[in-house]
């Protein structure tokens, strides 16, 4: 049986020591840590490493359930997968410990608080954009190319495949500044 340890922080100029060094102190021989959104499984390449090299008595220690998962679905997904190798989570500021009936219901509650945490701010931060639209302050992403030389490209007869490969630009981009 080995522990295992995984740390995240959602951005680059996140620090990982505090979980780090808490996992340690936990007793995990191994920690994969890694510096990306937990809004998603996809493109968590060290959690997949870890989750693919885990073994029936192991165990998987986070710091806490949201350094894991931001979605029920996701959190779920993971525990099932674990649980079917035969792998404990556990978390060390958080009751959870996967052995034991109340750590997964415990699990469970945190998941959705989680979920809920994210939905919370990804509304907030729809509100905060659309007051700032109306201010004014708010205008989107700089344009990538600038659209007259879409228009004279086109004016000049270049389709817009041959446009698309001249500025490296997507064919969206091309229709939208000549519609």
């Amino acid at each position: 049986m080995a522990i295992y340890g995984y740390a995240r922080v959602s951005t680059t100029d996140q620090d990982l020591t505090i979980q780090q060094e808490a996992l340690e102190k936990a007793g995990c021989e191994i920690i994969r840590a890694e510096k990306v959104s937990g809004t998603s499984i996809q493109g968590r390449d060290e959690l997949n490493t870890l989750l693919e090299f885990l073994r029936d008595g192991d165990e998987l220690v986070v710091t806490r359930v949201d350094r894991l998962a931001r979605s029920v679905l996701d959190l779920q997904t993971i525990v099932r997968d674990i649980k079917l190798k035969g792998v404990h989570l556990r978390a060390t500021e958080q009751p959870i410990d996967t052995s034991t009936p109340a750590g997964k219901c415990f699990l469970d509650m945190l998941g959705v608080f989680a979920e809920f945490e994210t939905n919370l701010r990804r509304e907030r931060q729809m509100e905060g954009i659309a007051k700032a639209k109306e201010r004014g302050v708010y205008k989107g992403r700089k344009p990538s190319v600038d659209k007259s030389q879409i228009i004279e490209l086109h004016k000049m007869g270049l389709g817009a495949t041959a446009i698309t490969k001249e500025l490296n630009v997507s064919r969206a981009t091309v229709y939208r500044a000549i519609d």
